[in-house]
């Protein structure tokens, strides 16, 4: 038997030379000094080797273990050089089949079928909430104690919302392993039980009077903010459209807009594409149910304002880290949760503020299809009226919707000056 002594000074020599232990584990010195544990043994009448590990990496002690298991393989009938090379694939195919690469195939079958908006904020979350903490690591070693340990790190920041939202897609991602064999189960299928409850869901808050609302512009406008923040602010304000629609919006969605002149427009129109309404997949991608919005004068001056910051990028607000990605999702929330509004208005908010004090303005000054014609505005979709019932017909009431959005802008926005005073950051 060999000894830890005599294997630290076994040194290169002109050949290559063997020292044995025992029941067929060597030594093996070559001539470049490399050191490395080898097995003799037979298996099936033929007498083979197996590399066990190098020196001193590998002690003698850790050696004769090592031994010993390749020993009980032969005692169970298996060939041990067979089960390392098998063990060795294993361990490549692990590399190639870690969380992220999976997530990343899972989205690339999926991203089809979402609109864009979608699949944005899908890969976004996948980047952001998961792949820092377990993208490296292969699907069939993350259990269920290391799921739950990411989506503690959201709930810690209050957002129990986007915590189920991620696990939801955190499932889906291991579904598709197994169904690809790549993994055998799903440890996000169970650990949900296992988060904060969702709050009971409610409407978004939303002010409702006009005083109140341009009380809340005064006071979000001299905020130190981002200009663009401000004018996006301004714009979904205007416009009464889904915060979606508003962040993934693309200059060439734009018509009818002389960039040049100081004149108002009376022509301007946002034509949003299917892929960023709210509809059913099948019809997003039927160019017949695009959404259109006659712009007031007012939103087209926001725009103009807009175009000097971000105009030479392919989106209106785009993140302020990359111009080809949206602003962020929550940009707007923090923004007026910062000027004291959090549990009083919201983003969406503008949406409810719109559709109750025009509609209390219609029934004094409108007409009887302005109730429809304010639903046809929000792209809402009246009562008992499927999809496919032409709801979204791109040219219904346009002239009375512009009419109506004239009207909005001026009545909340026409004490304000104009979005160019916004270009400039406020003193603190």
């Amino acid at each position: 038997m060999l000894s830890e002594l005599a294997v630290r000074k076994a040194k290169a020599k002109e050949k290559d030379y063997k020292l044995a232990d025992f029941e067929g584990l060597y030594l093996f010195v070559a001539k470049s000094g490399r050191r490395s544990w080898r097995l003799k043994y037979r298996f099936a009448g033929k007498e083979r080797r197996l590399i066990l590990g190098t020196y001193p990496e590998l002690s003698l002690q850790e050696a004769r273990e090592r031994k010993l298991e390749a020993r009980r393989l032969l005692a169970d009938g298996k060939d041990p050089g067979i089960e390392a090379k098998k063990a060795a694939i294993a361990r490549t195919l692990a590399k190639t089949n870690t969380f992220e690469i999976v997530a990343r195939d899972w989205f690339a079958l999926q991203e089809e079928r979402w609109s864009a908006v979608h699949a944005r904020d899908v890969i976004t979350s996948l980047e952001k909430e998961i792949f820092p903490w377990i993208g490296a690591l292969p699907v069939t070693e993350i259990d269920e104690p290391v799921v739950l340990s990411v989506l503690r790190k959201i709930e810690r920041r209050g957002a129990i919302e986007t915590a189920h939202r991620v696990r939801q897609r955190m499932s889906a991602v291991f579904v598709h392993a197994i169904a690809e064999g790549r993994s055998g189960r799903d440890p996000a299928a169970v650990v949900g039980k296992a988060l904060k409850p969702v709050p009971r869901s409610r409407k978004r808050p939303a002010i409702l009077s006009v005083e109140g609302l341009q009380d809340m512009i005064r006071k979000t406008e001299i905020e130190f903010a981002s200009p663009l923040t401000k004018l996006a602010s301004r714009f979904v304000a205007m416009t009464a459209q889904r915060l979606g629609a508003v962040r993934s919006m693309s200059w060439t969605e734009l018509e009818g807009i002389d960039w040049e002149g100081s004149e108002p427009s009376t022509s301007a129109i946002w034509r949003i594409p299917p892929g960023h309404m709210k509809l059913t997949s099948e019809l997003k991608r039927e160019d017949t149910f695009e959404h259109l919005v006659p712009l007031a004068p007012e939103a087209v001056a926001v725009l103009r304002a807009v175009k000097q910051l971000t105009g030479r990028g392919p989106l209106v607000f785009p993140s302020n880290r990359n111009a080809r990605i949206p602003m962020s999702e929550n940009t707007l929330s923090y923004f007026y949760n910062r000027c004291g509004y959090q549990g009083r208005h919201v983003p969406h908010g503008w949406r409810a503020s719109f559709s109750t004090i025009m509609n209390e303005w219609a029934e004094r000054n409108g007409t009887p299809s302005d109730r429809l014609v304010i639903d046809l505005m929000l792209a809402h979709l009246p009562e008992g009226v499927s999809d496919s019932e032409g709801v979204y017909n791109r040219a219904a009431f346009l002239d009375r919707r512009r009419e109506i959005a004239d009207e909005w802008a001026r009545m909340i926005f026409g004490i304000f000056p104009s979005p160019q005073k916004l270009l400039e950051y406020p003193s603190r």
